[in-house]
């Protein structure tokens, strides 16, 4: 697996930069979703540690040449926050390459306080919450951790009183939690995030929601910052994900969130 990949086009982010402080030989994750494509190869872990050395990530981004991204993103083959040292690599990242960061979390571990502490180290978090409650938290997310919906939520509405960076909400629907898009709603509002991405599965085992649907469930957002994943036109980004990021190790699901044409 890559600790370093791309540079990649988003037509968010740029030309962006992939750092994986997960990188090994398997993939681990603290979620293991009912949408992840790759659910069938997570090995679920719930505790912090090193996966890959300092020197090692610190020689990968000396190579990385003036110009080549925008930005870097600290996303990749499972949980980024499971790497005990993210908050010295986005330090690391910054002094080296002097360029935004963006951090990709599934909220599983931000009710700790070392974890928030890490993350607010980022230009941008892009944090998950796909349940309004614990019966589809445990349904949909299939948590290894022992943190509670709740207590997620909570750690995320103390990170949002604290960071001064971007904070953005990432809600994925599936059939399970779209007749309570309201509540999400709700959530978010609680929650004040600076932007609401709305997303539905890329195809996989769990069906995604067409459309129409994904329209009924960006109604009752009004009032906050929203992008839907059928709000704008698709583009060539999406055929990147596949052909040229899952050979380099990459979650097929976070990837498309932060690269590809579907907003996640």
């Amino acid at each position: 697996m890559k600790t370093v990949f791309g540079p990649i086009d988003s037509w968010r982010l740029g030309k962006t930069l992939g750092v994986d402080m997960v990188s090994s030989d398997r993939r681990y994750c603290s979620f293991d979703c009912t949408y992840c494509p790759h659910s069938k190869h997570t090995n679920g872990i719930a505790r912090r540690r090193w996966f890959v050395g300092m020197s090692a990530v610190q020689a990968l981004l000396e190579q990385v040449e003036p110009g080549q991204a925008d930005c870097i993103t600290f996303t990749g083959t499972g949980e980024p926050t499971l790497a005990s040292n993210l908050g010295e690599a986005i330090d690391l990242t910054k002094s080296l390459l002097r360029l935004p960061v963006t951090v990709l979390t599934n909220s599983s571990l931000i009710p700790r306080d070392d974890v928030r502490a890490e993350l607010a180290k980022a230009d941008t978090v892009v944090a998950k919450l796909d349940a309004p409650d614990e019966d589809l938290f445990q349904a949909i997310n299939r948590p290894f951790v022992r943190y509670s919906q709740a207590e997620i939520v909570e750690g995320l509405r103390e990170f949002r009183r604290s960071f001064t960076g971007k904070l953005v909400l990432q809600m994925t629907f599936v059939e399970m939690n779209k007749p309570v898009a309201y509540k999400m709603a709700a959530l978010a509002h609680k929650l004040s995030p600076d932007e609401v991405q709305l997303n539905t599965p890329w195809p996989c085992s769990t069906e995604p929601l067409m459309a129409a649907e994904m329209e009924k469930v960006v109604e009752e957002f009004v009032g906050l910052n929203v992008i839907s994943v059928h709000g704008k036109q698709p583009t060539r980004e999406r055929s990147l994900e596949r052909e040229d990021l899952e050979p380099v190790g990459a979650n097929t699901e976070v990837m498309l969130m932060a690269f590809a044409g579907s907003p996640r």
